[in-house]
């Protein structure tokens, strides 16, 4: 009895010397960066991140393009650089992600004053940023130094399960069509399927991006203009000419299909568009794929089978 009243002491004692934390590294649904979270927090329902049960603490964990750390890691690397809050940032060395920018301040929410702590750090091919938000009632559990602790365990994976991705997109997707690389461009809002990556580009090889986007227009005559313009204003696509533009059916569903010869990418890469806008539902349904004009053959009869592959999700 006497060694475990030892034991027990010996416990409480070590809790008391430091923060708690879960066992693991937990990645947030559809992201590549991860933390061990502290004690009480558990992935959130309504954002990618982390919360404890009332919502009061806040850990938002989300991606920004790869450049976002160096424009970041510049400025502050002059001796007199601080933040737009007048913060000055400090470093801080992760479990496995390099080294970070972190900084602490107090502001308040609404009537409560609460401690804001940011992170952004370098994915190589990403930039993970973290901000949390604790209000004072929470303070003498999430102190300063849980808080940083909890950031310095940060570590990135290299890809998200495709089967995770593709679990937060409104809308199901059956077949793949062999592309070899899934990477939702936002959690939830739209994914591209490519068999090239971030670091080679897209455009060398076919690839598709599919996402919801905005109402579908009442009028057909606002549909055939809608898709037109939609398609000759795709990110990244320049020089366009338009070779095909009309209504079809896709499952028996109203579609409007249009394609375009033009030049993508870095490189300039000679490609062939193709943009489908279905108008099922009081959203439409907007599916491009892209492929160099010597590979357009082969590539079009994959993009046909993701699109017909395409169910609601029930």
């Amino acid at each position: 009895m006497k060694c475990l009243r030892h034991l027990t002491a010996a416990v409480l004692l070590f809790v008391a010397m430091g923060p708690a934390f879960a066992a693991d590294v937990v990645y947030p649904t559809g992201v590549r960066l991860g933390m061990t979270p502290l004690v009480g927090l558990v992935k959130a329902k309504t954002f990618t991140g982390f919360a404890t049960e009332d919502q009061s603490v806040k850990v938002l964990v989300t991606e920004l393009p790869p450049g976002a750390y160096d424009e970041v890691k510049t400025a502050f690397s002059k001796p007199d650089a601080v933040g737009p809050t007048g913060i000055k940032p400090q470093t801080l060395e992760t479990a496995g992600a390099g080294t970070a920018y972190y900084t602490i301040e107090t502001a308040k929410d609404g009537a409560n004053t609460v401690k804001r702590y940011s992170m952004m750090l370098s994915g190589g091919t990403f930039s993970g940023y973290v901000a949390a938000q604790v209000p004072e009632s929470a303070s003498k559990i999430y102190t300063d130094e849980a808080v940083r602790q909890m950031f310095a365990s940060a570590e990135t994976r290299k890809e998200v399960p495709v089967e995770e991705q593709l679990s937060l997109l409104p809308f199901k997707i059956t077949d793949l069509s062999n592309f070899k690389h899934v990477r939702t461009l936002a959690p939830g809002a739209a994914v591209v399927l490519a068999d090239g990556d971030e670091t080679t580009g897209f455009e060398p090889a076919p690839f598709m991006m599919i996402g919801i986007i905005g109402k579908t227009p009442p009028d057909p005559d606002d549909r055939a203009r809608f898709a037109r313009e939609s398609a000759m204003q795709i990110p990244g696509v320049h020089e366009g000419k338009l070779t095909v533009a009309e209504p079809i059916r896709v499952e028996g569903q109203q579609a409007y299909e249009t394609r375009i010869d033009a030049t993508s990418g870095k490189d300039n890469t000679k490609v062939t568009v193709v943009q489908w806008l279905l108008f099922g539902g009081p959203n439409m349904l907007r599916i491009v794929g892209s492929a160099p004009r010597d590979q357009w053959t082969g590539a079009f009869p994959r993009f046909r089978a993701v699109r017909d592959s395409i169910q609601p999700r029930g």
